[in-house]
């Protein structure tokens, strides 16, 4: 990406790259997936695999552009991460879906007998990996999948992957709060982004 590209690139951003960049959303893991490749931009020195923003901040817009099709109580967000238990939460409160934060209870979407049995149309999850037991069973009932993926996911059973360093505190919380941001605005419910009183910090987790 050269100066000039970063110039343009900045421009159609949702936000300005550097607050993607400052909040590590570009940061990857030290190993990566076949599956996701085409969303790497480069290896650092250092052996990390960073993440292309640019392909970041598309797949938010698609993601809220999907989810808002949704009734929001239809929607389902899980994170078992420590992270994004509060970037899930906040989300969920903002658009009026149901968040599962913490320990996945199994048979929570597929046994109807289970106390907090759900019907959700369509899973969001933190980390495929971490979310497992919620991507299964969202599987078997064939709904759609969207998850927060890192350069080591494994995203054959994703829908819709947004790339994202999902591991880290104001990563998860910078992704989440856009994606809340514009699941507003594509549902007609902010007018314009400046609307939004929330700011990065109101998600991210507190240590």
């Amino acid at each position: 990406m050269s100066e000039e590209d970063g110039i343009t690139v900045s421009n159609e951003l949702l936000v300005a790259e550097d607050l993607y960049l400052t909040s590590g959303v570009h940061i990857g893991t030290q190993q990566k997936s076949a599956d996701m490749k085409d969303f790497i931009y480069k290896v650092r020195q250092d052996g990390l695999y960073v993440l292309d923003v640019k392909k970041t901040d598309d797949r938010i817009r698609a993601a809220a552009s999907f989810l808002s099709k949704y009734d929001p109580k239809r929607i389902l967000v899980v994170s078992a991460r420590q992270y994004g238990q509060r970037p899930a939460r906040e989300f969920s409160k903002a658009v009026g879906a149901p968040a599962f934060a913490g320990r996945f209870v199994p048979g929570t979407l597929t046994n109807p007998v289970n106390a907090g049995f759900m019907e959700p149309e369509v899973l969001v999850v933190t980390d495929p990996a971490a979310d497992k037991q919620a991507l299964n069973e969202a599987l078997n009932l064939g709904i759609p999948i969207v998850a927060m993926c890192d350069a080591n996911n494994e995203t054959r059973n994703v829908d819709l992957v947004v790339p994202t360093n999902n591991k880290g505190r104001r990563a998860l919380a910078c992704v989440y709060w856009l994606l809340t941001r514009e699941v507003l605005l594509a549902r007609g419910d902010l007018k314009d982004p400046a609307d939004f009183r929330m700011g990065i910090e109101d998600f991210e987790a507190r240590l």
